[in-house]
């Protein structure tokens, strides 16, 4: 059984007299303000990945380069 038009709208109308307009405005504004924040926590999340990423490569590279380094003045 799907609600009709008229039993939304009375829901609605009784929402809006139990909070008020601006009750749900601001409770709109906080759920967008936690929307950010967890987008921005992503992002964070993703850039310490990839500066991880580069920090675990960066030995490899350098003990190469050693590597050769040494071979190079043992011979």
């Amino acid at each position: 059984m799907q609600p009709s038009i008229w039993q939304i709208l009375i829901v609605a109308a009784l929402v809006l007299i139990l909070f008020g307009r601006g009750r749900i405005s601001e409770m709109m504004g906080d759920v967008g303000k936690g929307i950010k924040s967890f987008k921005k926590g992503i992002s964070e999340e993703e850039e310490n990945a990839k500066i991880s990423a580069q920090i675990d490569n960066k030995p490899a590279d350098i003990r190469a380069d050693k590597a050769t380094t040494s071979d190079k003045t043992a011979g």
